[in-house]
């Protein structure tokens, strides 16, 4: 049985994990509000872009952009993987990882090949792993991320896409359900699907009018449809950074109350240790007496 002098070191030590740990739940917390605020912002715009870009698409019917063209087989294919760039955040790295080493065993039993964007650290670690064909990657993008960071890795696939040296465009990263749920998630992001450029009807009649275009209707609708990819890919980062700070959140709450309770039970521990050690010296304190007497 250890002595009462280890037991208070061990005691110690995990009140002081748990001030730690109790810090950092409340730092993801603050952090968690302003992620969700972040991507509640974001889609507003994205909503916007999609109506106009789906609005351009059907009054330009003779012009097809290459990101809506379905190409007839596909070989190769690019990634784009989201993660975190820390850890401590519960099973949501290892969430994604799993599911997508199951869509790369699936592609590689079709015969496809792919290259890989990584968002973030812990999935460029994992694409180096896999020895991956990892063709750009953008870590470290801090609490607040900036579109212009974004913008050079992931023109890589998507000008790989419009050249026709990749079939599609995946993207893989941790859908924000709410605070308890983060769903891991791995998408089709090229080529734009029809259910993504959909228009219900009060969106067409609210749309119902044409443009005037400058310079010529091609170069906008390229343009445009640039700015919807990259806007798509910034949500799902935007979602994935709340999904970090709520897994944070949640994991460190988590590891407070198991220390708490650890607490309790080597504080029980210590004083069933010490009321033996008293009820021995007493006893040999009584024995000695009756034996000089």
């Amino acid at each position: 049985m250890p002595s009462t002098k280890e037991i208070r070191l061990k005691i110690k030590s995990v009140q002081n994990t748990r001030k730690i740990t109790k810090a950092m739940e409340m730092v993801a917390a603050s952090k968690m509000r302003k992620a969700q605020e972040r991507m509640r912002q974001a889609r507003p715009y994205g909503d916007k872009i999609r109506n106009i870009a789906a609005h351009l698409a059907s009054a330009n019917p003779e012009y097809k952009h290459p990101f809506v063209v379905k190409r007839r087989e596909m070989r190769n294919v690019g990634l784009i993987m989201v993660s975190t760039d820390k850890g401590l955040c519960g099973g949501l790295n290892t969430n994604i990882q799993r599911a997508l080493l199951q869509r790369v065993k699936q592609w590689e039993s079709d015969g496809i090949k792919f290259q890989a964007t990584a968002i973030g650290n812990k999935g460029l670690g994992f694409l180096q792993r896999l020895n991956a064909n990892v063709v750009s990657s953008v870590v470290q993008l801090g609490d607040k991320p900036h579109m212009e960071r974004l913008i050079g890795p992931i023109k890589l696939q998507l000008d790989a896409f419009a050249e026709g040296r990749l079939d599609a465009v995946f993207i893989a990263y941790s859908r924000f359900v709410n605070t308890m749920k983060q769903e891991p998630t791995i998408e089709q992001l090229l080529p734009l699907s029809a259910e993504m450029l959909a228009q219900s009807e009060a969106e067409q009649r609210a749309y119902a009018w044409d443009y005037l275009y400058e310079p010529d209707a091609q170069r906008v609708i390229d343009e445009l449809m640039t700015r919807y990819v990259e806007t798509l890919i910034y949500q799902s980062l935007v979602e994935n950074m709340a999904c970090e700070q709520s897994a944070r959140m949640v994991a460190m709450k988590s590891a407070s109350d198991n220390a708490k309770k650890l607490i309790d039970e080597l504080q029980l521990i210590y004083n069933k240790t010490r009321q033996a050690g008293i009820t021995k010296e007493l006893s040999e304190i009584v024995g000695g007496a009756a034996a000089v007497s």
